[in-house]
């Protein structure tokens, strides 16, 4: 194993990936090695994207097995789909107990699974090995999120009292691969894809710097979910024809709005309320995430769609469909927004940075697969309360078992 620098590999070779592989491009103490995914030639071409952001001597490997018994490997990222995740998991950990390779640290992109009982699976399997985890959830980690949280708490919190109010939404048009919208594999819909962010970020911003994660905890859960775009059926065919026919939402669908309600108690005996809402129906420029924090005699907000840099152009500029001004873009004509670093403005690249420095010092991360966790408790419950129509206490019976009817395929919309 490496000293001074922590060698990663990647298993996943989709969007999600070339993200991390763009963020480490500002991470001094780091090195991507080697890329795994099931197709070959996938992973090679993005080994040689890597290579190109010279962001380390990447190469394709050919398992995961021989990727983690490699001695430059100390560490391995999981960005591959969420019905891969426990297979992944456990051939890492299989590889560890059979003495083949060692690592020193294991991240894993969200959601840790589909749900409760795979999550809890994929946890104790890295503890099995004695494995350091991190939980990967960038938005966190965006610059606009840690310094605005920092001067909350710091300024406004600390003369007038905690904040009791947090609202997160991510938005955008729908994922890129036919795998995200298929409920059986991706374990449901815009819930359990997106949700997991907005979670994490009220929760963090309503506890205090340097607090234990645990000193607000979630009592009550409301949730609630629909399918407002996808399953009209001009849509629904749309979709078929660009996805394949296994995405079909006229017979399968998954929710592509989802909103919850969650109320948190303090150690203090303080009440607070996360509201969190996640869409495959918004249509704007492109992804817009926001936040807000809201306390006795302050507030802050935070929309990444409010870009200090914008480009206008006429109806004659006509040019092919691309991403190249904000993810998941939805026009290339007009006056439009540009995130010129995308990478650092969700907060890639200081999450890479973090984990990466955790794993080398073998500290704890921020962020754990026991949190990856809770959160996948807290999106099933949001589940369980749509299906129910009422608000629960938190944690209901049965979370363990349970499965959303849409990852079970047999979701209707009402």
């Amino acid at each position: 194993m490496s000293s001074g620098r922590l060698g990663v590999g990647l298993v996943g070779s989709g969007f999600n990936a070339r993200f991390h592989i763009q963020a480490f491009a500002g991470v001094r103490d780091a090195d991507v090695v080697g890329v795994w995914s099931p197709n070959r030639k996938n992973a090679a071409a993005t080994a040689a994207y890597a290579r190109a952001l010279e962001v380390g001597d990447t190469k394709p490997f050919r398992s995961i097995r021989e990727m983690v018994a490699d001695p430059a490997i100390d560490a391995i990222w999981l960005c591959g789909p969420n019905h891969a995740r426990l297979a992944n998991v456990e051939d890492i950990v299989s590889t560890i107990e059979r003495g083949e390779g060692e690592l020193r640290g294991l991240a894993c992109e969200k959601p840790l699974a589909r749900n409760v009982a795979e999550a809890k699976k994929v946890a104790k399997l890295a503890a099995r090995v004695g494995l350091n985890t991190g939980y990967l959830e960038n938005q966190l980690f965006a610059p606009d999120i840690t310094r605005g949280r920092d001067l909350i708490w710091a300024r406004g919190a600390a003369l007038t009292g905690r904040p009791y109010l947090a609202r997160a939404a991510e938005e955008h048009s729908g994922p890129h691969m036919p795998w995200f919208w298929q409920g059986t594999l991706q374990g449901g819909g815009v819930l359990n894809d997106m949700m997991c962010h907005s979670v994490e970020v009220v929760r963090h911003l309503l506890t205090k710097p340097g607090a234990q994660r645990s000193s607000i905890r979630p009592v009550r859960v409301t949730g609630h979910v629909a399918s407002l775009k996808w399953t009209r059926p001009q849509y629904a065919k749309r979709l078929r024809a660009k996805m394949g026919k296994e995405v079909d939402y006229r017979r399968r669908p998954a929710e592509d709005f989802a909103r919850a309600t969650i109320e948190y108690e303090a150690n203090s005996g303080e009440r607070l309320i996360g509201e969190v809402t996640t869409s495959w129906s918004f249509v704007g420029a492109g992804l817009r995430l926001s936040a807000e924090l809201l306390g006795p005699e302050y507030s802050m907000s935070w929309n990444t769609l409010d870009s200090g840099l914008k480009l206008f152009f006429s109806r004659e500029v006509r040019g092919r469909a691309g991403e190249d001004l904000v993810e998941k873009q939805n026009a290339e004509m007009g006056l439009m927004p540009v995130v010129a670093d995308e990478a650092a403005a969700y907060g890639y690249t200081a999450e890479d940075r973090h984990f990466v420095r955790a794993f080398l010092r073998g500290e704890e991360p921020m962020l754990t697969f026991e949190d990856g966790v809770e959160v996948m408790r807290i999106l099933m419950t949001a589940y369980m309360s749509a299906a129910r129509g009422k608000t629960l206490d938190f944690p209901p019976r049965g979370l363990d078992s349970f499965v959303p009817d849409v990852a079970r395929g047999k979701w209707r919309p009402r």
